[in-house]
């Protein structure tokens, strides 16, 4: 089992910067790919940002692309999403996740890809 614990969320304005953290506990070793996904109220959960085991490599959804930054440190089993320049339409709360099956998984950017959540944290942006 991996446990998951996000952090850092809030309350920021439009233009704002935030940093989430997703900090990994229990059999870690396993953990290949982490992503970020995030849901607001009446509206899938959609694919946010993933990383490699290694942090080489990285992905993006769309709309988050050149904004926002997903980077990890295994040493200290934490994955980390910068965000910048906030809009209001990133109000969501944020998951992370994490898929055992592979370091790059190749359904990364599916949230059915991925075996382990967090309890997710609120990010609420005001314009």
């Amino acid at each position: 089992q991996v446990q998951l614990v996000e952090s850092g969320g809030g309350l920021v304005q439009a233009g704002g910067s935030l940093r989430l953290s997703c900090a990994a506990s229990g059999r870690t070793f396993s953990v290949g790919t982490m992503g970020w996904f995030r849901q607001a109220p009446g509206k899938e959960r959609d694919f946010v940002a993933a990383i490699s085991w290694s942090g080489g490599i990285t992905d993006y959804g769309y709309s988050v692309k050149g904004r926002f930054t997903v980077s990890r440190d295994n040493a200290k089993n934490t994955v980390y999403l910068q965000m910048n320049s906030l809009k209001p339409e990133d109000t969501a709360v944020y998951y992370c996740a994490a898929d055992t099956s592979a370091p790059w998984a190749t359904s990364r950017n599916r949230w059915t890809s991925y075996e382990y959540w967090g309890q997710g944290t609120q990010v609420t942006v005001s314009s």
